[in-house]
């Protein structure tokens, strides 16, 4: 395998579970040794089912998957040597936390010292070394997460496999361990694929992530370029706030990707990015992330590219503020405002909602 080649490699892969409705259609996927990549989406859109054939759980119903340049669509999961991390955790609860971590091993028939000095190395990894004699009973979830984990790596796997691992944990030890997770990620150099719906924890940990909707990928991307330049209005949506604002193109660049003027129902015109090459007088959404709108005080003239908008309220977010905004004929928009900023308007203030050209992206 060349160094410039994919690790994994599904090939026009399509699964069906009742021969007629696609749960995956027509999968081509890459995944690059080393990287982190996250499969985001709904419930039912395939990124599941994408992990479990991966995983060798499932079979594909055509298509081929590769790995280092070879096909294991035939190959069964005990011999593709992945680790696998469950939501539910899996660990045998009349074992003790070092057995169920030296079961892998155990398994692939290692001796004893050298099950042992392994076991120890994953429960160092994990921050566990001194709990190797305790059950899973009498561990917190979180640290039965983390055993879940050193139980994945401990027999140094191709690829770790992780399918909502986090979703059973509390929101700050979620955070708490998503950092941990990354961290580990970039200590060991191992190719992690991570099933999740939740936007934040595919953004916070990846290094790339495919967007899955009705079993296509939407769009696979770096996560800043995901998260800045959406393709579509169903990428836009999913990952991160949005404000949406319902539209009719009327003037436009040729192609995709140029610029373009939209016109609301109240009459109001905005310039903006035409993202899939809109025909005029074709229905659009205009969409912008909450931080890169601005406001002005309503009692100034109309700055550029602006609409005139009325403070639903204020809401504390601990970090920033995000107010709601009314706009003739729109559902609320949103803006997020630092904590320090001068002059917040308050509920009921009349102000300018300015929406810059380069981030207000058009979709037909």
């Amino acid at each position: 395998m060349a160094l410039s080649d994919p690790l994994v490699r599904f090939t026009s892969v399509q699964k069906t579970y009742d021969g007629s409705t696609l749960v995956v259609r027509d999968l081509n996927l890459n995944i690059q040794s080393g990287e982190f990549l996250s499969l985001l989406g709904p419930s039912g859109s395939g990124k599941t089912t994408t992990l479990m054939m991966l995983a060798g759980f499932e079979s594909p119903t055509s298509g081929e998957i590769f790995l280092a340049g070879k096909p294991i669509t035939k190959t069964p999961p005990h011999k593709r040597n992945f680790g696998m991390v469950f939501q539910n955790y899996a660990l045998f609860p009349h074992m003790t936390i070092a057995d169920n971590v030296a079961y892998p091993l155990t398994v692939r028939k290692l001796g004893k010292s050298e099950r042992e000095d392994k076991v120890k190395r994953a429960l160092d990894m994990v921050h566990l070394a001194d709990k190797g004699d305790r059950y899973p009973g009498q561990l917190s979830g979180g640290q039965q997460q983390r055993v879940a984990l050193a139980r994945a790596l401990v027999f140094n796997p191709q690829l770790v496999l992780m399918d909502e691992p986090l979703g059973a944990l509390d929101k700050q030890l979620r955070e708490h361990m998503q950092i941990e997770l990354k961290e580990l990620h970039r200590k060991l150099g191992l190719t992690f694929v991570y099933v999740t719906h939740d936007q934040s924890e595919a953004l916070t940990m990846s290094d790339r992530v495919a967007v899955f909707n009705d079993g296509l990928i939407q769009q696979i991307d770096p996560v800043n370029t995901l998260y800045e330049t959406p393709v579509n209005r169903f990428v836009a949506s999913f990952v991160g706030d949005n404000t949406v604002l319902d539209a009719q193109i009327t003037a436009t660049e040729r192609g995709a990707g140029g610029n373009c003027q939209v016109r609301l129902p109240g009459g109001a015109t905005l310039q903006g990015l035409d993202i899939n090459g809109a025909p005029l007088n074709y229905p659009v959404q205009a969409c912008i992330r909450p931080e890169r709108a601005l406001i002005c005080p309503g009692n100034q003239p109309a700055p550029a590219n602006s609409l005139s908008a009325r403070v639903n309220d204020v809401i504390y977010y601990g970090d920033h503020l995000r107010m709601r905004c009314q706009v003739e004929s729109q559902a609320p928009a949103t803006v997020k405002i630092a904590l320090s900023g001068p002059n917040i308007p308050q509920a009921g203030d009349a102000i300018w909602l300015v929406l810059p050209p380069e981030h207000l992206r058009v979709y037909a």
